[in-house]
C-alpha cells in the first residue's frame, strides 16, 4: 500500500497546470489572511468612524512587523523542506520541521514581550494622530499579546506550502477569519466595544486557527512528516543554523520593509486624521491584491526548490515563465478594478466623503507600482528558491529603504507633492526589486551557485 504523505513531487508532470492548480489556494488563503484584518478595518470604521479606522491601520502595521519577521525565518525553513525533499532526504524533514517550531514559538514569545514593553515609545514614533492614540493602544497592545498564535500559523503554512500542500493553510485560515467576522460584529458591532473588540475578535480568531492546525497536523503526523515528541522540538543546531543562515536575510528583508511602510505612514500622518484614514484603507486595499498575486510566488518558490534540488534547472526556469504569466494577467485584472471601481473600494472602509475624495489622489499614484509586482512574482520566487537570501536582501534593502523611503520623501517633501508624492514615492520602490531581480535571472550567473541540499 502506497504511503500517505502531505507533500507533493514537482520535478515531473505538466508545469502550467501545476502551477495553476497549487497556486488558487494560495491565493484564497492569502486573500482571506488580508480580509481578516480587513474586516477590523471595515467594521471599525463604519462603527467607530475615521479616528479608529486610522487606529486600526496604524497598529496592523506595526504588528506586522512582528509578523514578517517570523515568516521570514519560517520561509527560511520552507526553502530547507522544499530542498529536501527535492533531494529524497525524507528523513531529515523531521529535525528541519522540529527546530523551526521551536525557533519561531520563541521569536514570536520575544515580539509580544517587546511590544508589550515598548508600545508607548513606538506609538510616538509612529507618530499617530491624536485622535486615534488611546485606540491605537487598545488593538496594538491586546493584538501584540497574541503573537505567538500569528506566528505559529505562519510557521504551519510555510512548512505545508514547502512540502507542496496549498489547501490546509487556506482551511486554517479559512477558520480565523470567520471567527474574527463573527466576534468582530458581536464585539465591536452590538457590544460596542469599538476598537478593542476589533483587537480581541484578531486575536481569538488567530488562536482558533492555530490550535485547530496543530491538532490537525498531530492527527496527520505521519502523512505530515513529524512526530510530535518531545525530543523532536529540541533545536539541532545543524539546521538551526541553516534555517537562520536562510531566514535571516529574508527576516531582514520583510522587516526593512515594513520599517520603510512604518516611515511613509509618518510622513502621511503629519498631513492629517483623512490622510492618514486615506492611506490606511488604500494600503490595505493593495494588500489584498499584492497578496492574491503573491499567492503565484509562494506556488512557484516549492516547485523550483524541488526543481533545483532535483537538477531539473530548466523546469525550474519553465516555472518562473508561467508564474509570469500568470501575474502578468492578474495584474491587468487588477489595475482595471482599480481605475473602474476604485473609490467605491475606499467606500467600503469609510463613510467619511472627505475619505473619498482623497482616493482618487492614492489611486492615481499607486497604478504605477503594479507592472513591477508582476515581475517580482517570478524572480523572487526564484531567487528565494534557490537559497540566493543575500541578494534578496539586498534586493529588498534597495526597494524597501533606500528608494521607498528615499522617494517617498524626495516626491512628499522636496518637491512638495504632499499626499500624492508619498503614495507614488512608495509604489514605484518596487521596481529597484523587480529590475536587479529579472537581470539576476535572465543572465544565468546563478547556474554556478552550489545546490543547498548537498550540505543538508
Amino acid at each position: 500500500m502506497k504511503e500517505k504523505r502531505l507533500s507533493k513531487d514537482f520535478t515531473q508532470g505538466n508545469i502550467p497546470k501545476q502551477l495553476l492548480l497549487f497556486t488558487l489556494p494560495f491565493m484564497a488563503s492569502n486573500a482571506l489572511q488580508v480580509l481578516y484584518s480587513t474586516i477590523d478595518m471595515i467594521i471599525v470604521g463604519h462603527y467607530v468612524g475615521t479616528a479608529g479606522l486610522s487606529a486600526v491601520s496604524q497598529s496592523s502595521q506595526i504588528l506586522n512587523f512582528a509578523t514578517m519577521v517570523c515568516l521570514g525565518f519560517a520561509n527560511g525553513g520552507q526553502v530547507l523542506v522544499s530542498q529536501a525533499l527535492g533531494a529524497g532526504k525524507k528523513k531529515e524533514v523531521n529535525n528541519i520541521i522540529g527546530t523551526l517550531f521551536s525557533l519561531i514559538s520563541i521569536l514570536g514569545l520575544i515580539f509580544s514581550a517587546v511590544v508589550l514593553c515598548a508600545f508607548p515609545l513606538i506609538l510616538d514614533v509612529m507618530n499617530i494622530p491624536v485622535e486615534s492614540y488611546d485606540m491605537s493602544v487598545d488593538y496594538l497592545v491586546i493584538c501584540g499579546s497574541g503573537l505567538i498564535f500569528t506566528a505559529g500559523y505562519n510557521m504551519v503554512s510555510a512548512v505545508l506550502r514547502g512540502m507542496g500542500d496549498s489547501k490546509r493553510p487556506f482551511l486554517f485560515i479559512g477558520i480565523a477569519s470567520a471567527v474574527n467576522l463573527v466576534l468582530d460584529i458581536l464585539f465591536t458591532g452590538i457590544l460596542g466595544w469599538g476598537v478593542a473588540g476589533a483587537a480581541w475578535a484578531t486575536i481569538i480568531g488567530q488562536a482558533a486557527s492555530f490550535v485547530f492546525s496543530l491538532y490537525f497536523l498531530y492527527k496527520n503526523k505521519d502523512a505530515f512528516g513529524f512526530d510530535f515528541k518531545f525530543e523532536s522540538f529540541k533545536i539541532k543546531l545543524k539546521y538551526f543554523k541553516m534555517i537562520f543562515q536562510l531566514g535571516l536575510p529574508m527576516a531582514i528583508q520583510s522587516g526593512f520593509i515594513n520599517i520603510s511602510m512604518l516611515f511613509v505612514n509618518a510622513l502621511v500622518n503629519d498631513v492629517g486624521v483623512v490622510a492618514s484614514a486615506t492611506f490606511g484603507a488604500g494600503i490595505r486595499i493593495d494588500d489584498i491584491i499584492n497578496k492574491i498575486s503573491q499567492g503565484i510566488q509562494y506556488a512557484a518558490m516549492p516547485m523550483i526548490s524541488q526543481n533545483i534540488a532535483a537538477n531539473k534547472p530548466e523546469r525550474a526556469k519553465k516555472v518562473v515563465y508561467f508564474s509570469w504569466v500568470y501575474s502578468f494577467i492578474l495584474t491587468v485584472i487588477s489595475m482595471a478594478a482599480y481605475v473602474l471601481f476604485g473609490k467605491e473600494l475606499f467606500m467600503i472602509f469609510s463613510d467619511d466623503p472627505l475619505v473619498h475624495e482623497m482616493s482618487s489622489t492614492f489611486i492615481s499614484a499607486i497604478l504605477w507600482m503594479f507592472p513591477a509586482l508582476a515581475i517580482m512574482r517570478g524572480t523572487g520566487a526564484f531567487i528565494q528558491g534557490i537559497g540566493n537570501v543575500r541578494f534578496s536582501m539586498i534586493l529588498a534593502l534597495l526597494d524597501g529603504v533606500i528608494l521607498r523611503i528615499g522617494l517617498s520623501w524626495l516626491f512628499g517633501l522636496v518637491l512638495n507633492w504632499g499626499f500624492y508624492g508619498f503614495v507614488l514615492g512608495y509604489g514605484i520602490a518596487a521596481y529597484g526589486n523587480a529590475i536587479p531581480g529579472l537581470i539576476y535571472f535572465l543572465s544565468g550567473v546563478w547556474e554556478k551557485r552550489r545546490v543547498l541540499a548537498e550540505d543538508i
